[in-house]
């Protein structure tokens, strides 16, 4: 990674979320915060009530600091600082934490419409960085592919990258979260990755 463009406010982004899986894996806490901090449904939608939980409108963006295991967070941190440094690189720090934070809210938006009596936990940053992720498919999709009936070549270079991004998540997931995947959050955060891509792009350069 000597060759990565400089992406401060992604370096930033994936030491909080390090450190804050090495403060619960000491203490033991993991499954505590996952109650307390995770994105769980039933409480947005106010059919659950967990005392001492921090509020619901907060736990998309807490439950990206809490992670089941270290497999997944070490996969997503490596993909996110690579990912994360080209994306900052062409829209900048700010834009960048804009498009995490609203991965997040995609993301457990997405989970929280497909499966809204859901109680058990939403952790980890898939969902984030889905979102960067899919900014990325906007702006570095450069392999040669052929259209495919009406969709054009980036849309079918874009589906590739989806659905491959999504099928690792699920093989990872599976094994170090015995099976439990929040598919429709990494859409989520996919979906709001593309959209916003190139709206924070037009947005930087109208600040310069």
């Amino acid at each position: 990674m000597t060759n990565l463009p400089p992406g401060k406010v992604t370096q930033v982004i994936a030491a909080i979320t390090g450190l804050a899986f090495a403060l619960a894996w000491v203490s033991g806490l993991q499954q505590q915060l996952a109650l307390v901090a995770g994105f769980i449904p039933a409480r947005a939608g106010g059919l659950l009530i967990l005392e001492g939980a921090l509020p619901a409108w907060l736990t998309p963006l807490s439950a990206t600091l809490v992670h089941a295991g270290l497999l997944h967070l070490g996969f997503n941190l490596l993909l996110f600082v690579y990912v994360g440094r080209h994306v900052e690189s062409v829209i900048g720090g700010m834009p960048s934490l804009i498009l995490y934070v609203a991965g997040a809210y995609a993301a457990a938006l997405l989970h929280w419409a497909i499966s809204p009596g859901e109680t058990v936990p939403m952790v980890g940053a898939s969902g984030a960085i889905s979102a960067t992720f899919g900014a990325y498919a906007v702006f570095f999709s450069r392999s040669r592919t052929e259209g495919l009936g009406p969709l054009s070549p980036f849309a079918v270079r874009v589906l590739w990258l989806a659905s491959a991004w999504i099928f690792i998540q699920s093989l990872i997931g599976m094994a170090s979260m015995g099976g439990r995947v929040a598919i429709f959050a990494h859409i989520g955060g996919f979906v709001i990755g593309l959209a916003l891509a190139r709206p924070l792009l037009l947005w930087r350069y109208r600040r310069a």
